[in-house]
């Protein structure tokens, strides 16, 4: 079962309903899940819900085809105990540090798909790894990827171990991109440049630098060479941001081993 249009029939329930579960069901319904096949359980509901024809905290079915669990890791132990579900229902984790053991525990003889998209996925542009147990064959897998394929790209990775770090590289990346248009534009306000002027300026050449990267299909390295003249303007930044010991490369594995390092501590 590859085809989200054929959970119609047992139906899928969402725990949480905030912005990732949102999106997730937003990029279902456009994919032709029925509204109604569809329970959603959230303490908040967005007030669209019931207009679109989802069933909103009510009774579940007893045997979903799907249960996609998308709160935050702090409100698992609270929202597992209150969860039943069948052993030929795929259950699948939407949430950091929270491993497959604790989803086993919970759910005894079930296939479980863990999965990190990245909020990007709000847009239809995000990026999800997944990996399965071993209850996961290659029709859960597949069924997995297609839902959350609805909000962009998917990946497969091949131990869970991987999970972390990807979490710390392409789950917590969307921030450090931003803080990095932050910095970018807080340099062109030291430069001259006005506020507006220079957040617009950051923001536009990081969008479209990356969306270039993504079409080029290219080795980024290659990239930055293209745009570097040999003592040049862009030869003298890079410089600075390129130094072994002060520049971004060894920023940046202190940022993604910090990271993953709390990734495993919420995993305990």
């Amino acid at each position: 079962m590859t085809d989200i249009s054929e959970l119609n029939g047992r139906g899928l329930v969402l725990i949480g309903c905030g912005r990732m579960g949102g999106a997730l069901l937003d990029g279902w319904l456009k994919n032709g899940l029925r509204p109604g096949a569809v329970h959603v359980v959230d303490p908040n509901p967005r007030p669209d819900l019931s207009a679109l024809g989802v069933a909103v905290n009510g009774a579940l079915p007893p045997s979903p085809a799907v249960l996609v669990i998308a709160v935050k890791p702090q409100m698992m132990a609270d929202v597992l105990p209150r969860l039943n579900v069948g052993a030929d229902t795929l259950v699948i984790s939407v949430a950091a540090g929270v491993t497959i053991a604790a989803y086993e525990a919970a759910f005894p003889g079930a296939a479980i798909v863990r999965t990190m998209p990245n909020t990007p996925a709000a847009i239809g542009q995000g990026i999800t790894a997944i990996v399965g147990n071993a209850r996961a064959g290659e029709g859960e897998l597949a069924l997995a990827g297609a839902l959350m394929s609805a909000v962009g790209r998917t990946v497969r990775l091949q131990d869970e171990g991987q999970m972390d770090a990807v979490t710390a590289l392409s789950g917590s990346g969307p921030a450090y991109v931003f803080h990095l248009i932050e910095a970018m534009a807080a340099a062109g306000e030291a430069e001259g440049l006005s506020p507006a002027l220079a957040l617009e300026l950051a923001r536009a050449t990081v969008a479209g630098a990356g969306a270039l990267a993504v079409a080029a299909d290219e080795d980024p390295a290659k990239l930055r060479e293209n745009v570097t003249s040999p003592g040049g303007t862009t030869a003298a930044g890079l410089a600075q941001l390129m130094d072994p010991e002060t520049g971004l490369p060894p920023l940046m594995r202190r940022t993604i081993a910090a990271a993953a390092a709390r990734g495993r501590e919420l995993g305990k």
